[in-house]
């Protein structure tokens, strides 16, 4: 397995797998894939990664910036997506792994990510790549009519941003 850039023509494999954890109920808030321009618009152009096996993509990683203010420039919320028959191999960790060390790369001191509490395979994602809880926000938005909690999870850069 490979990681490597996400490029554009990617896209349709990448929506694909979107589709699939927005099934889950578990993943997002959103229910429909954007269009490219559209998710290209609300994500960092840096850390647009794939995990690619033999020409499959396996799953994708990007980082979206939190604010528009300049002083949030260095704050990035995590997207992190593994198709359903690649789920349980290590996928998601090694995404994961490589998102970290790009974004360093790329300036962020921050990276965190909202987790609907149900979502315990995506908490364990976060917890083993070294990322805190930091709170709940309770009841902060509706998915299919039912009001949804989530969990706050940071991890702060050892490198970016300590002086």
């Amino acid at each position: 397995m490979v990681i490597r850039t996400m490029e554009a023509s990617d896209w349709e494999e990448v929506s694909r797998i979107y589709l699939e954890g927005i099934a889950t109920g578990l993943a997002t808030f959103e229910t429909q894939a954007p269009t490219y321009q559209d998710w290209d618009k609300a994500h960092s152009e840096k850390c647009r990664l794939l995990a690619e096996n033999d020409g499959e993509i396996m799953g994708w990683a990007a980082l979206s910036p939190v604010s528009s203010r300049c002083v949030y420039g260095g704050v990035g919320e995590v997207s992190v997506y593994v198709s359903n028959k690649s789920r349980g191999k290590g996928v998601g960790q090694l995404l994961m792994t490589h998102l970290i060390k790009e974004s360093e790369k790329a300036g962020f001191w921050t990276i965190q990510s909202g987790i609907f509490p149900e979502n315990t395979a995506s908490i364990k994602l976060h917890e083993k790549a070294g990322f805190r809880y930091i709170g709940k926000r309770e009841r902060i938005g509706k998915l299919h009519g039912v009001w949804k909690d989530n969990l706050l999870f940071e991890r702060r850069s050892s490198t970016v941003g300590a002086n």
